[in-house]
């Protein structure tokens, strides 16, 4: 692959900064092409001469290299390093190339050259804006067998990697003083002042160079040299200096709450053969004090006909390949302007020998001065005109020229056109961040107005367009900046000369001549899209008044690019359409990210077995040498049922609650949320919080308790033990502990901020083994030390502090399966410890440890319920049949108001009942539909659902729960519920199916 490089044919010998001792090759749709080291995939092509790059999405119109940065809409490759390595969609502007890289076009069959989907753009006029609303509206049953599949096909660009991704990927989260977005003059001299004055910097840019504009504009120069040595002197300082950390290849893709920006790093995507310890990319979650958005300002095109030939790009872009990477856009180029940057571009090209037949400006009086030197070039400047036309298909091969106010037509051969319309101030990181723009109604475009978080916007990106007053606003804020994190240091000046550089002036052209309604040309403002001016145009025709439904008429800015070209030609268009000003039609919404970003990024390690944390209980590898069948629950594991001599689920089920009735049993409950509330207001918090009464609790006792949200319905429910008179030890339901905490905590610090109470989260601190059943007294008493187990000492609901094989334990006494029950809390070290110890004098009474699976049909066998699972979140204590739960006395709690709610004390309403199959064997399935009439016509009213369905072992018979409207006056009445092969007649009766009285609870 370091074969000498071929003639590339508009490598300009010597211009650029690459260095022709450092060659590559590369293959392009399987043709291999020489490069240089630096160069971008854009670049090289068109070294190569090479324009022609991809197809449009809809029309599969030629398309070409339109920019030189991440606001590519048209060149996008799939490149691959190997099989198992493809990656569609990559902007050949920001894709740097390596030795070996594998480019392929897109949307294309069989080739680039010759598309059969360029049908598309002969039929066009059946496929304008709108057409897929009400194309596809009628008959209605073809959506799901023609259109849908149709379409799924049709969609996309690139094609998706069907191999699992073998690349690595890493994410740091990051503090830091101030973070700088963006490495051209305005980053560069705001990130010195605010590093000097002693702030922790963090500064990135997307390039592999710092320098933004200094990149293409070679006119400017910096404290004596020229602007791109001195961004990289200036890089070079700061990434030497301790406290800044300098980030290349680095793009802010999106500006969250609190100054939380996130960053993709590229790492390796430019190493031909990178090390298998480099991730491929790298996520930046940084928190910065303060922002400063240095993101510079977008260049955009004009809109005329065929302007989407391959050839046509911006005149910054074009100066771009010139001066950095040596590199020509054409031999013949033509320049269409709306304003002065594009001269530069013109000039540059004409000093390095291009021929440039002529600057069309669509302006009467340009800069005199401009025009002036154009001349004295021999360059040919037509003022007043505008291009009508392109010519050519797959290369652009004239431009049709008239003048503004009308006139004969020019044919001027041409093998590329550059063009400027304006630039356009990157506002998305500011509008990201929730900041309000303004419009700068002189200049015709949106900067930043009214900021929402700690940032600030300095340079091109804040409208700022004088160099030395750029470079003057950001070393303001940069010391600022420092200041406001350092308020009590001393400040450090510093200066930075600057000349060259121009104010480009410009007014927002939204469509150019050529491209004016009644016209059947195509005016593309959206490349990617093939969104027309004549669509927009259409969609205010159809009635569509904001720039947003707008946006989604046509599918304006949508595209991979998020409109970054097309937005403001879009809205100016539509403006003019509605004869209304800008402002007046609305600005789109910038959303992240900025760029696309890989699912690999963001997922990093989280993949497999670390998809998601994986939490076990302290007993676990004791369950796993006991045959343990494992669930998962949330994040947690938990042991489902434990399965012996090839037994199968239901039968391991059965003989764990059989053997817990008769025998013991003994479950992991680790996995319980607990929470210590602590405090002298602890008891009235409690009594707040939950709906019974907790004043009067006595110290050694426990209680269920109820826990509902304003609106009165069931949030969570847990057993609440009182320790101490200052502190309560609270249990919530497995995946209730993060969001009870989270309520309890936003109740104290909002609505009882005078109450001195504190909340400590302690689910990782105990380890919780219920032992359960008649034996479960014999079975702990002699590992018991400190405490009187005796049923007159310790009943039912209460707590005792002792020891239990030697360890410190809450103790307490109760139970989620009817049985008299014990549940043990041991310091989480000792979990799996005490519970080895007491699984030996089970398995010596033949009891056995049960499962999840057990403890639900226990627990449905009491008629307990779990919330969640009971209830769907409109489900009040009353209609849970909980009315005993809720203090008759209290003035005052959680939800009391919405339990007053006339709908909620309704007849009516859905009740949790019991139901018993008629025929003694079916089980129902859990969320089935219940009935009243079988026979009813189609849709069938539905009275309720089926919560909790089950094989009952100690009742001997199936056992449900339900949810049915008026369902405690429906006692012994026939339903029905409907089951895929049958329909399953049941009797409603009470959710208690063993042990009705409760005797078995006391022992």
């Amino acid at each position: 692959m370091n074969a000498p490089v071929l003639i590339q044919p508009n490598r300009i010998a010597g211009k650029g900064r690459l260095s022709v001792a450092d060659p590559m090759r590369f293959t392009f749709d399987g043709k291999t092409l020489p490069a240089l080291k630096g160069d971008t995939v854009a670049s090289a092509l068109i070294a190569n001469d090479i324009h022609l790059v991809g197809r449009s999405f809809k029309y599969h119109r030629p398309r070409g290299i339109v920019s030189a940065g991440p606001e590519e809409p048209n060149a996008l490759l799939g490149i691959q390093r190997d099989v198992a390595r493809h990656t569609p969609n990559i902007r050949a502007t920001v894709q740097e190339v390596y030795d070996g890289l594998e480019a392929t076009s897109q949307n294309r069959w069989p080739s680039l050259k010759y598309d059969i989907g360029e049908i598309n753009d002969v039929v066009s006029p059946l496929l304008s804006a709108g057409f897929y609303y009400k194309t596809f509206m009628w008959p209605r049953k073809a959506w799901d067998k023609v259109y849908e599949p149709f379409i799924r096909n049709a969609a996309g660009l690139g094609k998706a990697p069907v191999h699992k991704d073998p690349d690595r990927y890493s994410s740091q989260h990051e503090h830091c003083d101030v973070l700088i977005l963006g490495g051209g003059v305005a980053g560069l001299s705001a990130a010195l002042a605010a590093a000097k004055n002693g702030a922790r910097v963090i500064i990135c840019d997307e390039q592999p160079t710092f320098g933004g504009a200094l990149h293409f504009d070679t006119d400017i120069v910096i404290d004596g040299m020229d602007g791109f040595s001195w961004a990289q002197q200036a890089m070079a300082k700061l990434a030497a200096m301790d406290n800044v950390r300098v980030l290349t290849r680095t793009t802010a893709f999106g500006y969250y709450a609190q100054n939380y920006v996130g960053l993709i790093e590229r790492v390796s995507e430019h190493l031909s053969t990178p090390s298998a310890d480099l991730p491929r990319e790298r996520l930046w979650e940084v928190r910065a004090k303060k922002v400063i958005i240095a993101t510079g300002s977008i260049e955009r095109h004009m809109v005329f006909a065929n302007n989407d030939r391959p050839g046509i790009l911006l005149a910054s872009s074009a100066r771009t390949y010139l001066n950095h990477y040596g590199v020509a856009v054409g031999k013949n180029v033509g320049v269409y302007t709306a304003n002065d940057s594009a001269y530069a571009a013109a000039f540059d090209l004409k000093e390095a020998g291009i021929n440039i037949p002529a600057i069309v400006d669509i302006r009467e009086h340009p800069n005199a001065e401009l025009v002036a030197k154009a001349k004295a070039l021999g360059i040919r400047v037509l003022t007043g005109h505008g291009i009508m036309a392109a010519g050519g298909k797959l290369r652009v091969s004239s431009m049709s020229v008239a003048p503004v106010n009308g006139g004969a037509r020019e044919v001027i051969p041409v093998d590329s056109i550059i063009m400027s319309g304006g630039w356009t101030p990157s506002v998305h990181m500011f509008s990201q961040s929730r900041g309000k723009v303004a419009y700068d109604a002189a200049k015709s475009r949106f900067v930043p107005g009214v900021y929402a978080q700690d940032c600030v916007s300095v340079g091109s990106c804040n409208g700022t367009d004088d160099l030395s007053a750029i470079i003057d606003e950001a070393i303001k804020a940069g010391q600022e900046a420092a200041t406001y994190v350092r308020p009590n240091a001393s400040q450090v000046s510093i200066s930075i000369e600057a000349n060259g550089g121009k104010a480009w002036e410009g007014t927002l052209i939204g469509a150019a001549p050529g491209a004016e309604a009644g016209k059947v040309v195509k005016a593309f403002v959206d490349f990617q899209n093939d969104v027309t001016a004549k669509d927009i145009r259409l969609a205010v025709q159809e009635g569509f008044q904001s720039i947003e439904h707008v946006k989604r008429f046509t599918t304006n800015g949508m595209a991979t690019d998020q409109g970054k070209l097309s937005n403001m030609h879009g809205l100016a268009i539509a403006a003019e359409a509605l004869g209304k000003e800008l402002p007046e039609v609305g600005l789109t919404t910038f959303r992240a990210p900025y760029t696309p970003i890989t699912f690999g990024a963001l997922v990093s390690h989280s993949r497999g077995a670390l998809f998601e944390p994986t939490r076990k209980t302290p007993m676990h590898e004791s369950e796993v040498a006991i045959g343990a069948v494992f669930e998962d629950v949330g994040n947690w594991k938990r042991a489902w049922y434990y399965p012996k001599g090839g037994e199968d689920m239901h039968a391991a089920v059965n003989r764990e609650c059989k053997t817990t009735r008769t025998n013991v049993g003994m479950f992991d409950a680790s996995t319980l949320g607990k929470i210590e509330v602590v405090g002298p207001d602890a008891a009235e918090f409690l009594n707040l919080i939950y709906t019974n009464p907790f004043l009067k609790l006595g110290v050694g006792k426990l209680r269920y308790g109820i826990m509902c949200r304003e609106d009165g319905f069931i949030y969570d429910d847990g057993v609440v033990a009182r320790i101490a008179e200052d502190r309560f030890h609270v249990t919530t339901t497995t995946g209730g502990a993060p969001r009870v905490l989270n309520m309890m905590e936003d109740y104290l610090q909002t609505e009882f901020p005078h109450m001195k109470v504190w909340l400590t989260s302690t689910s990782e601190q105990w380890a919780v083994i219920a032992v359960q059943g008649p034996k479960s007294r014999d079975i702990i008493a002699p590992f018991v030390n400190g405490i009187d187990l005796s049923a007159e000492a310790l009943p039912h609901m209460s707590m005792a502090e002792g020891t239990i094989c030697g360890v410190p334990t809450r103790l307490m006494r109760m139970s989620f399966t009817g049985e008299m029950g014990f549940e043990i809390n041991v310091p989480a070290d000792y979990g799996r410890a005490v519970w080895d110890t007491l699984y030996e004098a089970v398995k010596a009474a033949d009891g056995c440890a049960y499962g999840t699976e057990s403890m639900h049909v226990l627990r449905a066998e009491k008629g307990y319920i779990i919330v969640g699972q009971d209830t769907d979140g409109t489900v009040t204590p009353h209609d849970a049949g909980l009315d005993w739960a809720v203090g008759k006395k209290k003035t005052d709690f959680v939800g009391i108001r919405g339990l007053k709610r006339p709908d909620l004390v309704a007849s009516g309403r859905r009740q949790l009942v019991g139901l018993k199959s008629i025929d003694g064997r079916s089980v129902l399935e859990e969320g089935a539909q219940i009935v009243e009439d079988p026979n009813q016509p189609v849709p069938m009213k539905m009275i309720g659902w089926v919560s909790s369905s089950y094989w009952s072992e100690n009742a001997q018979k199936p056992i449900a729960m339900a949810l049915i409207e008026d369902g405690f006056n429906l006692m012994g009445k026939k339903l029905y519920v409907p089951m895929a092969n049958e329909v399953i007649e049941v009797e409603v009766c009470k959710a208690v199916f063993v042990d009705e009285e409760g005797g078995r609870l006391h022992g």
